[in-house]
């Protein structure tokens, strides 16, 4: 059910829920995806977008009741709901929230706030990656309790499951020479799942999966980008 957490791995759960803005008629990524990541050092919150019912999910929070909790965000646009669950545990938990800076324009307080760099230190040894060329201001995760690594927009799964780069404006040689170089060095993670916020997940076979994407054509939500290739 839409909105219901589902656990999908161990210490993974994965919910859907409609996209605030995207337009009904479009189809692909009428609904985005929000996880919940459980290990040692406390509970990870991705990308969190609760919608009109956020019961399912504080239900979830409550069963598992967390040490620790922080919001993790792959990319400013989806800053969404963070607030609401950082004030949700004010006065039980300090809920961090992590993320590129350009976070900051989306909040409304920004208490807590934390930039998410390639060299910050985040609890659990989690990680997080730079990419793109120019630098793009999305930042994959790596959640290494769990050999997942998390995806905003960047790399997408299809109906099928299969994931693919997503772009917007296709340029073949910026594409092949400069952003797929940045996409390139996350297969060293030697990652078992991929989880992204627009498709299902890939459990099991993640770094193939991500392999099998960047042999791949890119792809743009309403046709392939280099049709015919």
């Amino acid at each position: 059910m839409t909105g219901t957490p589902v656990q999908i791995a161990d210490g993974i759960w994965r919910w859907t829920r409609r996209h605030p803005e995207w337009h009904a008629d479009e189809g692909f990524a009428a609904e985005v995806v929000s996880f919940l990541v459980v290990d040692d050092s406390g509970a990870s919150l991705i990308d969190p977008l609760l919608g009109d019912d956020p019961e399912p999910v504080w239900a979830l929070l409550d069963a598992v009741a967390p040490s620790a909790l922080r919001i993790l965000i792959t990319i400013p646009y989806h800053v969404r709901d963070a607030e609401l669950v950082r004030d949700r545990f004010a006065g039980r938990l300090d809920v961090p929230i992590h993320g590129h800076r350009a976070c900051l324009k989306r909040l409304r307080d920004p208490r807590g706030f934390a930039e998410l760099t390639s060299d910050a230190k985040l609890p659990g040894g989690i990680r997080t990656f730079a990419i793109g060329s120019p630098r793009r201001f999305e930042r994959p995760l790596w959640l290494p309790s769990q050999r997942a690594l998390v995806f905003g927009d960047a790399v997408v799964a299809l109906d099928d499951g299969a994931l693919r780069v997503w772009v917007q404006q296709v340029n073949k040689a910026w594409y092949r020479e400069r952003f797929l170089p940045t996409l390139a060095p996350l297969l060293e993670l030697d990652a078992e799942h991929v989880l992204v916020t627009h498709g299902p997940p890939v459990i099991g076979g993640g770094r193939a999966a991500l392999q099998a994407a960047l042999d791949a054509p890119p792809w743009h939500h309403r046709q392939s980008a280099f049709a015919g290739e």
